[in-house]
């Protein structure tokens, strides 16, 4: 009876435990299947398209605006229609203000525009006037309700032409914040007239005092488009003939005019992207294209949009490098620049529009048509992202040809993000790579002898002290390599170099002199103690290479091995370099593989080894014919193991390798991973924007790279033990 009982409490037990492990297996599995889950769910927005509808149109008095300017929150609207009429009209309708540039008994209105970014409109006259109307949109709240009320303010006059002839091409511009204004047109003959008007305020009177400075610029093919940056620094003109025209104003009083050749279609329109380096060139032929100095020469960087007809409006975002191209024939396109991603594409809410402008915030355009405002909500939070940008190269502005670059942040809001992960995987596969060439040799080596050839009393000092390495923070051993050990390497590295050499020497000299002593007096010594004339050995010829390395830097490399590398092969040497993080990480990574490389040898089956030595076989040609291949499917997942290890190692490679991510495999510079990036980025990155979006990316290619590794180790491994499972 009581054995019984005893039996069912056995099976129960068996039970609990079997549902235990299975349960615990199952969350192990649900774990990670929900980081996956998660990690999809923060990437996945970076590939979803623009999401484009049409708003509610606002109507206007008078015909079609040529120009127009809009609030960001699209309740307002200002336009100016071809014969000089400002209005202002509110989301219904209502007209708010109204002004004439074409003042009575003066010359009427010949051209007009809206620079895009800065609120204004302008417009020259036909006796050789610019005039510039700055348009504001002024919030406040009452009882917790936003209201906006629209101001125009004064009318500023600038006289281009003396003569008081009629103007070609203009382009104007106003900085709210100083009052600046900057303008430039062709005049009748050809010849390009330049007025800046500066304001300045007195800080001891407050008063303000103006100047203002005329230049002229030698004659000029006739010009179809003409547009400035806000400073007035740089001037981009297109002619009639399919050839870009740009003028470095601050290069001297005559600034040269530099030509490039936009191809045979004519150029129909012309806009800056944010940040204003960038050029967008619309042609008859229905492309786009970016275009910006690379080598102190205008560049046809890249092709982005193909209308079918000939581009007739580009509106550029504010916000980003973001822009909206519409044709003739009424098909518009939402286009990602820096990328080159179509965001969208599709019928204009306004075929017919002269004009189109974003919102100062980015999610709209606004369209001029016959009566009406035709406005286009948009949402693309993440333009930047695709592809190519996040791991082919890019051509960014200021780089002389494409690059994989990764710089999050910048000194401007007009930065342009660099966001190529590409670095980053090289970055991580490098460290990586290092820190296994140093692992991976001693650790196996080490688990080889102290599992068949170490005595057993002091495999159990040895293999307890391997392993309690494997407990020292990385951020200590971080700390110790990026402040203690880089020094040291950097004054030693030839040293280090030939230790690679001398210490196997040491080891092999050890073993030869240890066997050529006479076997009685060997006798009498404890059995393992050859392990400490090795490590006598070992630590004389470490102590004698870096002794020696001050002799090698003088005799080969002029006193110092980091200027000669510098100097004979243009390498830069940089203390924290991947020699020391293979150094560092691989000491934190030995363990592991040691750990599980002895056990592995410990658990091939004596018989085996035991059959070879019967059969006359040394102890040495028993351990690698017999032992070694048995237990490689065991070496195997260990190097694996260290594998996943070194690449998810964060603050190692953070402390020691100076954290710069640029893509070079010299063992002289430094890298950044994809870990370390993670660690560094995520506190500054706007929850759910690009940036935070695109950590979480290369945290996914962190999984997905020791998913793959690890199956793939999994299935050798499973051959290697089907292969010798004979043995």
């Amino acid at each position: 009876m009581e054995s019984n009982r005893s039996a069912r409490r056995r099976r129960l037990a068996d039970r609990v435990a079997t549902a235990g492990v299975a349960a615990g297996g199952l969350a192990v599995i649900a774990s990670i299947l929900g980081i996956l889950a998660f990690l999809l769910i923060e990437v996945w927005p970076l590939l979803r398209a623009a999401q484009v509808e049409a708003l509610p149109a606002i109507p206007i008095e008078g015909s079609a605006a040529a120009a127009l300017t809009i609030d960001e929150h699209l309740t307002h609207v200002a336009t100016l229609d071809p014969g000089g009429a400002v209005r202002v009209h509110a989301r219904d309708g209502a007209l708010v203000f109204e002004r004439s540039l074409a003042r009575d008994g003066e010359a009427p209105i010949v051209r007009t525009a809206a620079p895009p970014g800065d609120s204004t409109l302008a417009a020259t006259t036909a006796d050789g006037r610019i005039r510039v109307v700055p348009v504001a949109w002024r919030a406040s709240f009452h009882d917790g309700v936003r209201e906006i009320a629209p101001h125009l303010g004064d009318t500023i006059t600038l006289d281009m032409d003396p003569g008081g002839r009629p103007m070609g091409a203009f382009a104007a511009r106003l900085d709210p914040e100083t009052g600046d204004v900057f303008a430039a047109a062709q005049l009748a003959n050809g010849a390009l007239a330049i007025v800046r008007r500066a304001r300045e305020t007195s800080f001891v009177t407050g008063e303000v005092s103006e100047t203002t400075t005329r230049t002229m610029l030698a004659p000029a093919p006739k010009l179809t488009a003409l547009v400035a940056d806000r400073a007035g620094r740089r001037l981009y003109g297109a002619a009639q003939e399919g050839h870009l025209l740009s003028w470095d104003l601050r290069a001297s009083e005559t600034p040269a005019t530099a030509t490039a050749d936009a191809g045979d279609s004519p150029i129909t329109t012309l806009a800056l992207l944010l940040g204003e380096r960038s050029l967008l060139v619309g042609q008859a032929d229905g492309r786009t294209s970016v275009w910006f100095e690379a080598g102190g020469v205008l560049t046809r960087v890249r092709e982005v949009a193909q209308l079918p007809d000939a581009v007739r409006a580009i509106a550029a975002s504010p916000r980003s490098r973001v822009f909206l191209a519409q044709d003739a024939s009424g098909n518009a396109g939402l286009y990602a620049a820096t990328s080159g991603r179509e965001l969208w594409s599709g019928a204009s809410p306004s075929p017919a529009a002269l004009a189109a402008a974003f919102s100062p915030r980015g999610d709209a355009v606004a369209f001029s048509g016959a009566g009406e405002v035709a406005i286009l909500g948009i949402d693309a939070p993440h333009p930047e992202a695709s592809f190519a940008s996040l791991f082919l190269p890019v051509w960014y502005e200021g780089h002389p040809k494409p690059d994989l670059v990764w710089q999050s942040s910048g000194g401007t809001d007009d930065f342009e993000p660099k966001l190529s992960l590409t670095p980053l995987l090289a970055g991580t596969l490098k460290g990586t790579f290092y820190s296994l060439a140093l692992a991976v040799p001693l650790a196996v080596l080490g688990a080889m002898y102290t599992s068949q050839f170490m005595h057993p009393r002091l495999q159990r000092f040895v293999k307890p002290s391997v392993e309690l390495m494997a407990s020292l923070p990385s951020v200590v051993l971080g700390f110790l390599a990026g402040l203690w050990l880089a020094p040291r390497v950097e004054t030693a590295f030839t040293g280090l170099v030939l230790c690679a050499l001398v210490l196997p020497l040491c080891a092999v000299t050890g073993g030869i002199s240890w066997s050529l002593l006479p076997a009685r007096w060997r006798a009498r010594r404890a059995a393992g103690s050859e392990v400490f004339w090795y490590a006598i050995l070992i630590g004389g010829g470490l102590w004698l290479s870096v002794a020696a390395s001050p002799w090698i830097d003088t005799a080969l490399f002029a006193g110092s091995f980091p200027q000669w590398l510098h100097d004979a092969a243009g390498l830069r040497y940089d203390q924290r370099n991947a020699v020391v993080v293979g150094i560092a990480m691989g000491f934190a990574v030995i363990p592991i593989i040691f750990a599980i490389s002895e056990d592995a040898f410990s658990n091939v089956p004596q018989h085996l080894a035991a059959g070879s030595l019967a059969l006359g076989a040394s102890r040495w040609q028993t351990v690698t014919r017999v032992v070694l291949p048995t237990a490689s499917p065991g070496i195997f997942s260990a190097v694996m193991v260290g594998f996943g290890r070194a690449v998810g190692e964060t603050m190692i490679v953070l402390m020691a390798t100076g954290n710069t991510p640029i893509l070079d495999w010299s063992p002289f510079n430094g890298f950044r991973t994809l870990s370390a990036n993670v660690a560094v980025e995520i506190p500054e990155a706007p929850a759910g924007a690009t940036l935070y979006r695109t950590l979480f990316l290369a945290a996914l290619l962190l999984f997905a790279l020791t998913f793959v590794v690890n199956t793939l180790a999994e299935l050798v491994r499973q051959r290697l033990r089907r292969r010798f499972a004979r043995l």
